[in-house]
């Protein structure tokens, strides 16, 4: 070890040079280790793990009594409501009550379909950009309704992709028809609904927005809509 002219002190080079290449011998040493590991391992496998005879099982409770007030239990159960009309006109007379009864005059909606029957039935709605931060009530369609977890399946291919999320309530438009058992019931439909043309958003939506973050006090519509509610046409 020698003395710089400015002071500083030095250290061959050659010692420097040893320790590194201690350090590279241990890193590879550990990685030996644990190649053999791996190795031994996949000796020791006789025979792969056969998956298939659990295919059969039922992963999900059945749907009882029907799919319908399946839907109704469990979607209350996490803090939603449904209500279910024999006609439109009666589903929109009802819709119309509510939001007089809630006292709600800021309603969003940019269905096409939905806005016609709004239209018919002197429900005052906006469907411009420049009131969509004011609303008070958002108003969509669905793509599915899944019986088993009470859970509205919506996408952005009407409504938008934020017409799911901003409104401090949300009501949804739906037709029975649109009830499915299971989660997977409503994603294979829609796979063969759009093929390879899918929305740039396809979103699974159950109950009201809630969080536990804070004390682990249930908190409704911290990331969303407050309230989740589901007007739905059954004839």
């Amino acid at each position: 070890m020698g003395n710089h002219p400015n002071g500083w002190k030095t250290i061959p080079l050659k010692m420097k040079i040893k320790k590194n290449d201690l350090i590279n011998e241990e890193e590879l040493s550990s990685r030996e280790i644990i190649l053999k590991k791996i190795s031994d391992i996949l000796c020791t496998r006789t025979s792969e793990t056969i998956f298939s005879e659990y295919f059969s099982h039922q992963i999900y409770r059945e749907i009882a009594p029907d799919m319908l007030t399946c839907f109704m239990e469990e979607i209350k159960a996490v803090s939603g409501e449904c209500f279910v009309h024999d006609s439109p006109s009666n589903l929109f007379v009802a819709l119309k009550k509510f939001l007089l009864g809630k006292g709600f005059s800021k309603i969003h909606c940019r269905n096409e379909k939905i806005t016609e029957y709004l239209k018919s039935f002197d429900i005052p709605f906006s469907s411009s950009e420049a009131d969509f931060e004011i609303m008070e009530v958002g108003i969509t369609d669905c793509e599915f309704l899944v019986a088993r977890t009470g859970s509205v399946i919506v996408s952005s291919f009407n409504s938008g992709r934020k017409m799911n999320i901003f409104p401090p309530v949300h009501i949804v438009i739906a037709h029975r028809s649109q009830l499915v058992s299971y989660l997977d019931d409503a994603y294979r439909q829609i796979l063969q609904k759009y093929k390879n043309n899918l929305p740039s958003l396809i979103s699974t939506i159950t109950g009201p927005s809630r969080t536990s973050d804070i004390e682990k006090t249930l908190v409704l519509g911290a990331h969303g809509p407050k309230q989740l509610l589901v007007f739905l046409l059954d004839n």
